[in-house]
C-alpha cells in the first residue's frame, strides 16, 4: 500500500511527516522509498532540500531523479515555477516514476507540493495528480489558529475526487496555540478517518521523534476494513 501525502497549506510538515512514515514503515520491516513529484526551489546542483530528506530517510537507493522528477528553482507555486523554467509538468513522466519506485518497494510514500488543491499546470492540479495515481490521502494538519477550517475544507476536497482519506496527522506548529486540546477534539469529531498521531511542537523538527508518534496499525486496520 502506497499514500499520498497532503497538507492544510504549504509550510505545515509534510516532509517532517512523510518522513516519519518511511520511518515507521521501515522499522516494521517494509522497504519504503519517498517520492517527490514536483518541487520548486532547488540548489544549484537542482536538488530540492524536502527531496533530498525524502531520499536520505527511504529505505532502499534510488537515483534523485526518480524521487523528484520535476525541480524547479524558484520556491513559488509549482505550476508559475514551471512556467518561469518554460517546463510544462506532465503527469505521464510522474506516473512513470510512481511505477518505477512501486516496483522496487513495499511502501512509496509521495509527498504532495503545497496544499491539496495547488496548481500543477494550466488544467491540473495536486488533486487530480492524487487521482491519478489512485493513493489514499493522509491529511497533515498544521495545528495553528484557522487550521479547523482548513482541515475540513480539504477532507472535503479528498471526498469530493473520489478519494479516501486514510487519515490524518495533527502536527503542532504553534507552542503557544490557545485551546489545542479543544481543537484536536473538534476535527475528531468531524473527521471521520483516524487521527494517526500528535506531533508535539518541535523547535528543531526531528523525523524519529514523529514516527514516535505515529499508530500505523490505524492504516492497517483500515486496509484490512476496507
Amino acid at each position: 500500500m502506497s499514500y499520498f501525502v497532503t497538507g492544510t497549506d504549504t509550510g505545515v510538515g509534510k516532509t517532517l511527516l512523510s518522513c516519519a512514515l518511511l520511518h515507521a514503515f521501515s522499522a516494521q520491516g517494509k522497504r519504503a522509498v519517498g517520492f517527490k513529484p514536483v518541487a520548486a526551489g532547488c540548489d544549484d546542483d537542482d536538488h530540492n532540500e524536502d527531496a533530498q530528506r525524502l531520499r536520505a530517510a527511504s529505505g532502499i537507493q534510488a537515483a534523485y531523479g526518480q524521487i523528484n522528477p520535476y525541480c524547479f528553482p524558484r520556491a513559488i507555486a509549482p505550476h508559475l515555477a514551471a512556467r518561469h523554467a518554460g517546463v510544462r509538468i506532465d503527469f505521464s513522466r510522474i506516473l512513470a516514476s510512481y511505477h518505477e519506485l512501486a516496483g522496487q518497494s513495499d511502501e512509496v510514500v509521495v509527498e504532495g507540493a503545497g496544499g491539496f488543491c495547488v496548481p500543477l499546470n494550466e488544467k491540473q492540479d495536486s488533486a487530480d495528480l492524487a487521482k491519478q495515481l489512485d493513493l489514499p490521502v493522509i491529511l497533515v494538519v498544521g495545528m495553528r489558529l484557522g487550521c479547523i477550517n482548513h482541515a475540513l475544507l480539504t477532507v472535503r476536497a479528498i471526498a469530493d475526487h473520489q478519494l479516501e482519506c486514510a487519515g490524518w496527522v495533527a502536527n503542532v506548529l504553534d507552542a503557544d496555540m490557545p485551546a489545542l486540546q479543544e481543537n484536536i477534539e473538534a476535527l475528531r469529531e468531524r473527521i471521520a478517518a483516524p487521527l494517526l498521531g500528535i506531533v508535539p511542537y518541535q523547535a528543531q523538527p526531528d523525523e524519529q521523534a514523529a514516527a514516535a508518534q505515529l499508530n500505523l496499525g490505524l492504516l492497517e486496520k483500515k486496509e484490512t476494513d476496507g
